[in-house]
C-alpha cells in the first residue's frame, strides 16, 4: 500500500507547522518595522547633527579642517564647509520628522560619502561607523521613513488634494 494514501488530508505536516510558524514569527517582526525606521532615523540623525553642531561651534578650526585635511572634490574649501554644515543641520531634522525623509536619507547618504572619499587618511574605526550609517540610511531610503513619520500622515492629504476633480456634466 502507498504511505501517502494512508497520511490524513486535514492534519498539517511538521514542515507546514514549521513554515506557518515562520510566517507568523515574520509577521510579528514586520509589525516592528515602523519602530526600527525610527529608531534608525533617530540615531543616524542624531550622529550628523552633532556633527554639525560641533563644526558650528569652531567656525575657524571647521575652515581649517576643509582646507587642510578634507579634501571635498570640486569645490572650494569655504563653500563645502557652509554646505556640509548646513547640510549637518538640516537634513538630519527632516530625516528625524520623516518630512521629505527619502530625500533627507539621500542627502545624508552623498554627505556621508563624501566624507568617507574626501578624508585620505581615515581610522578603521572611523570608516566602519560611516559603513554602518550608510546601511541605515540606505535601509531608509529603500522602505521610507516608516508609518512613524509625517510623510506617513501628510502625503496621502496631499495626493487628495492634488487630484483632479472629476467634473460633473450636463449641469
Amino acid at each position: 500500500m502507498n504511505r501517502f494514501a494512508t497520511m490524513n488530508p486535514l492534519k498539517p505536516s511538521p514542515l507546514a507547522r514549521l513554515w506557518a510558524l515562520g510566517e507568523s514569527a515574520i509577521g510579528a517582526l514586520d509589525a516592528l518595522r515602523p519602530l526600527a525606521l525610527l529608531a534608525a532615523r533617530i540615531y543616524v540623525g542624531s550622529v550628523f547633527f552633532r556633527s554639525g553642531l560641533t563644526k558650528l561651534r569652531d567656525w575657524d578650526t571647521t575652515l581649517a579642517l576643509f582646507m587642510d585635511e578634507y579634501h571635498v572634490p570640486l569645490l572650494n574649501p569655504t563653500v563645502a564647509a557652509f554646505i556640509g554644515t548646513g547640510a549637518e543641520l538640516a537634513l538630519p531634522v527632516l530625516l528625524v520628522a520623516g518630512l521629505f525623509g527619502r530625500f533627507a536619507a539621500a542627502g545624508l547618504s552623498v554627505l556621508n560619502a563624501v566624507a568617507v572619499l574626501s578624508l585620505m587618511a581615515m581610522p578603521d574605526a572611523a570608516l566602519q561607523g560611516h559603513l554602518f550609517w550608510g546601511s541605515l540610511l540606505a535601509a531608509l531610503l529603500l522602505w521610507g521613513p516608516g508609518a512613524l513619520s509625517l510623510d506617513f500622515f501628510l502625503w496621502p492629504r496631499v495626493r487628495a488634494a492634488l487630484a483632479p476633480r472629476s467634473v460633473s456634466r450636463g449641469q
